[in-house]
């Protein structure tokens, strides 16, 4: 495999997933297991640990089983239902962290290994997507999360101190 690591497009999107990646862990891990398994009091509200289990299993999806062709398995609904540590979590994404460069450098060097696996809402898009539109999309789906996780985090912390 050629060696992409100083490739800019490789450079960028590890970098900027790498960003990401580490303030969604400094985030959960400066919970306690009530506080990331709590959602806020809104329709369709997700917990923090969710959210984080969530970002896991698209690196997953998306880096791994399709780029990589590890065939990870994935239940993309229950990640939205997980409950766990997030001690624990921050330990998965440590593992997410460590192997997502690897996948980048699979994207750039060989393209899609897998496009049979399941576990997204995305089908069509599985079956004709680039592997720099995958990389790409893992990008989005963190820096995504990643708002969504700093906003859950302080209505969580504001409904901690709101007067009853």
């Amino acid at each position: 495999m050629t060696n992409h690591t100083g490739n800019d497009t490789y450079q960028a999107v590890v970098s900027i997933a790498d960003e990401s990646l580490v303030a969604i862990q400094a985030i959960l891990a400066d919970m306690t297991s009530e506080q990331a398994n709590r959602a806020p009091r809104l329709p369709g509200a997700n917990s923090p640990y969710a959210i984080g289990i969530h970002c896991v299993g698209v690196v997953y999806y998306w880096g791994g089983s399709l780029i990589a062709g590890l065939r990870i398995p994935r239940d993309r609904e229950s990640e939205f239902r997980s409950h766990g540590d997030p001690k624990h979590l921050c330990v998965e994404l440590d593992r997410v962290r460590e192997n997502f460069p690897q996948q980048a450098a699979i994207a750039l060097a060989e393209g899609v290994r897998d496009r049979t696996t399941t576990g997204t809402t995305r089908s069509d898009t599985v079956r004709t997507a680039s592997a720099t539109w995958m990389l790409l999309h893992i990008v989005r789906e963190l820096a995504q999360h990643l708002g969504q996780l700093e906003i859950t985090r302080d209505l969580l912390a504001d409904d901690d101190h709101a007067v009853d």
